[in-house]
């Protein structure tokens, strides 16, 4: 039976499922979506160490502008859960029509940000290094990075709404390795597109391996072309190739008003939160731009190694939205907050475990990522700070996950804003003036410890699933 119809099925016809298949359930879903996280982050520290090999600036000129294409990119997930949350109701209702008139929806209103988004990347490209108090020297490549990045902004929405609508239906493991694949193409063009062309020795016997030599704007382009590729098969799978959602199996293209205002409710929220979280990071990183190259290369480099710790949680938030919202669906709101705390739980530990093992092999992470001796020790000093706050940063990441499959997001984006900007950007204005970049970091920790426990006050009153409004 296929993998988007079993889980719905379950959830309306086994009126008490015990908590080992939950946790059999929990993990089916979870586990590609870990390993592809996993994966990316392993091809971005290959990514990262291809651009460190060019020196400082090179690394600093993409991690000044890496909060402001988080800030895009977030948009574009907002657009895309607005209507994939509403699919997984729908299908959890087991109404598979009303799952392919949303996906419709969605490609035609996706389509439409995704072309303005990129209209206005381009005209904010050349002008942002300079708005975020950069050095001379790094603009132009900053500039270059950004402005390929925005050029290709419609195939990354493509990518995204694909990759939603699969996992909201239950096909974890499509998206999964579609993921990984992302990553592994995108070493293999920057490869080509990074360097000059050059002699390398393959078995004894040297080969001219050709190169474009575009520095870092050949590290923009070739993750965009891997995007390119990938957001092609993705849409295959979803159009051609989903049970539920294939383009074969009809429905209407009409766009239905009360649709519409649902992903509003659902979407907006959730752009106004991640555009302020990514506009304070953006601030953030103005608050480390005078601090010299040194500091922004370090940062940047911390930001990509800590990320192989929180990735297993994003892996268990793309589940928990899953279980939440085909449980919503079916009216089995006991099943609901069961897996809303599984996921949470499981994320916590999972981010917890590798918090501990990244504080004992950060410095080789590091050497692995930089030759610059200063940008390893202050990279490494700093991630160590931030590492103790791994579990209560997981209850954050997968409780926001299992609101938004109930369609909560409004409080959780209130929650997200009042830690951020009243905690993190706050201390790291202060802190950063007397203790540098671990000032920053210190902030950091406490900001995301504060914030966890915020989410889980918010599971545990149950409010949110009170309010649940599942797609009709």
């Amino acid at each position: 039976m296929a993998q988007e119809i079993e889980l719905a099925r379950l959830l309306r016809e086994e009126e008490n499922i015990p908590l080992r298949r939950k946790l059999a359930i929990t993990g089916k879903l979870a586990l590609p979506g870990i390993l592809a996280q996993i994966s990316e982050i392993v091809m971005q520290y290959i990514d990262a160490a291809m651009v460190g090999s060019l020196g400082a600036a090179a690394s600093a000129s993409i991690g000044l502008v890496s909060s402001s294409t988080w800030l895009v990119g977030s948009l574009l997930f907002a657009s895309v859960a607005g209507f994939s949350v509403q699919v997984a109701q729908a299908t959890g209702a087991g109404n598979d029509a009303k799952s392919r008139e949303l996906f419709h929806e969605s490609l035609i209103v996706c389509a439409g940000i995704g072309a303005a988004l990129t209209a206005v990347v381009l005209l904010v490209s050349p002008h942002l290094p300079v708005w975020l108090g950069a050095e001379e020297a790094i603009c132009p490549d900053a500039t270059a990075y950004f402005s390929v990045y925005g050029q290709f902004l419609l195939v990354r929405m493509m990518f995204y709404l694909g990759q939603g609508m699969l996992q909201c239906t239950g096909n974890m493991r499509t998206p999964s390795i579609l993921a990984s694949l992302t990553c592994l193409l995108d070493v293999v063009f920057n490869c080509f597109l990074i360097f000059p062309s050059r002699t390398v020795t393959l078995f004894g016997q040297p080969l001219t391996v050709w190169g474009a030599g575009m520095g870092v704007k050949g590290a923009a382009l070739g993750t965009a072309l891997s995007f390119a590729v990938c957001a092609v098969l993705m849409l295959y799978a979803v159009c051609m190739r989903s049970p539920l959602l294939a383009l074969r199996l009809g429905g209407t293209w009409k766009l239905k008003k009360n649709d519409l205002n649902k992903a509003v409710r659902i979407g907006v929220p959730m752009a106004l939160e991640q555009s302020a979280l990514c506009l304070a990071q953006v601030v953030s990183t103005r608050i480390v731009a005078p601090l010299g190259t040194r500091a922004i290369a370090a940062n940047s480099f911390a930001v990509t190694a800590e990320s192989l710790c929180y990735m297993p949680g994003y892996g268990m938030e793309a589940a928990a939205t899953t279980l939440v919202g085909q449980a919503v669906g079916a009216k089995r709101k006991d099943m609901a907050e069961s897996f809303a705390w599984i996921t949470t739980a499981a994320g916590a530990v999972l981010m917890g475990t590798a918090g501990i093992i990244m504080y004992f092999v950060c410095p080789y992470v590091f050497a692995f990522l930089t030759p610059d001796k200063a940008v390893q020790a202050l990279g490494v000093q700093v991630l160590r700070i931030e590492l103790f706050a791994e579990p209560l940063f997981a209850a954050s990441i997968v409780a926001t996950g299992a609101l938004r499959g109930a369609g909560d997001t409004l409080v959780p984006g209130l929650l997200n804003l009042i830690s951020i900007w009243g905690v993190r950007i706050t201390m790291s204005w202060f802190l950063a003036k007397t203790h540098g970049l671990a000032g920053v970091w210190i902030a950091m920790a406490v900001e995301l410890s504060f914030r966890g426990i915020l989410f889980l006050i918010r599971l545990k009153r149950g409010k949110w699933l009170e309010e649940a409004d599942p797609a009709e």
